[in-house]
């Protein structure tokens, strides 16, 4: 089983944290954060886009960089989950099942994998078990439910973009 949690951690948690990456930093080929606030402000109608981007980029390259190393328990699958989440309603679910047609087929996977971490954990083989750390169950639950509430503001407060968006290529 803590074999099994290494590979899922830092397989989907180094994927994420590089993606968050091209969000943030630009790396990989990104739009960096003054392209993905255009692009998540003009194309997704988030407002405020700069704090939705940051946000964006922080979930998800924060999140999986804590993932992969299975250090403070739940906090990066709950990072990876949220940015799934809301990549899998505004961006994927209109566009159905499958990632050759643009769909959630790969955010609805990763929004799994994070869930499914987060409940449970790291396994032997992570930073918490080395340094003997654990984050408290009520710490975990606050963190989900305020991650949950920002997917839901992010959501239902988005206007209408100005161009539709395009899918990444396959």
């Amino acid at each position: 089983m803590d074999t099994a949690l290494l590979l899922l951690r830092i397989v989907v948690g180094l994927y994420v944290a590089a993606h968050g990456a091209r969000f943030l930093f630009g790396w990989f080929g990104g739009l960096g954060l003054a392209g993905t606030r255009g692009f998540m402000g003009n194309m997704l109608g988030f407002r405020p886009a700069w704090l939705w981007a940051l946000g964006l980029g922080v979930a998800e390259f924060g999140g999986g960089v804590l993932t992969a190393l299975g250090l403070l328990g739940p906090i990066g699958p709950i990072g990876i989950s949220a940015a799934m989440l809301t990549a899998t309603i505004v961006v994927h679910w209109a566009r159905g099942p499958w990632g050759t047609q643009g769909g959630y087929e790969q955010t609805l996977t990763n929004l799994v994998i994070g869930v499914s971490l987060a409940i449970a954990g790291a396994g032997a083989f992570s930073l918490d078990a080395l340094l003997g750390l654990s984050v408290p169950l009520s710490v975990s639950e606050i963190v989900a439910v305020i991650t949950l509430l920002g997917v839901i503001v992010s959501v239902v407060t988005r206007q209408s973009p100005v161009a539709q968006p395009q899918p990444e290529a396959a």
